[in-house]
């Protein structure tokens, strides 16, 4: 009897491994904006008819993460004969200029694409801007840490070392944050203190602010 069952168990595995009756007849791609579906389809490359269970999805997945502007993706099958892609966008946390353009960086430092800014995003000036740079990589930290409230108000972050990280404002007021150091306190110090009339908030010594 129970040879029988794994019998029967094998047969209906592999009638589903060859079968084309669980075979990809649909495939379906949400969570795009940026990232035309036909592009997600093409790195993708799921032919229809290919059997579900021959579907490597972490392979497509990565194939589809592969596309610049792709933080991650996910591929599942969903029975019996559609395959899902949710995919999730790079978002832009900083723009900076080159003379090939403007390139757009996500906040793990990940540069993505040149094309222009979306509106509210600062613009970020350092030596190298990029994934291994050091002075980038505190400088979005700094970025990405403050609360919303201050970082809607960010028109541009610079930095020539990691020591020397200024904010200027979008109404010209500047921040000198110094380095990325006690960044959740400089945050809270910063809003209130820019109720404060002046024009430069030096905060990179949390403990002796200065207003000038």
């Amino acid at each position: 009897m129970i040879a029988l069952s794994v019998v029967v168990l094998v047969g209906l595995v592999a009638a589903a491994w060859f079968t084309p009756v669980l075979s990809v007849r649909k495939i379906s791609v949400v969570g795009n904006v940026g990232v035309p579906s036909d592009e997600v389809l093409t790195a993708l490359a799921i032919p229809t008819g290919k059997p579900l269970l021959q579907v490597d999805v972490d392979a497509a997945a990565r194939r589809v993460a592969a596309i610049p502007k792709v933080d991650h993706a996910r591929v599942e099958r969903r029975y019996p004969s559609t395959v899902r892609v949710t995919v999730v966008e790079r978002a832009p946390a900083v723009f900076y200029d080159t003379p090939e353009g403007t390139h757009l960086m996500d906040a793990g430092a990940v540069a993505y694409a040149i094309e222009p800014p979306p509106p509210g995003v600062p613009r970020l000036k350092v030596g190298r801007p990029g994934l291994e740079d050091p002075v980038t990589v505190d400088a979005l930290k700094v970025l990405t840490s403050m609360p919303p409230p201050l970082r809607a108000q960010v028109g541009e972050i610079a930095a020539g070392s990691i020591s020397d990280i200024r904010v200027t404002l979008l109404d010209g007021r500047q921040l000198v944050w110094g380095s990325v150091e006690n960044t959740e306190r400089k945050s809270a110090i910063a809003l209130p203190l820019l109720g404060q009339p002046g024009k430069v908030y030096d905060i990179s010594s949390p403990d002796l602010v200065t207003v000038k």
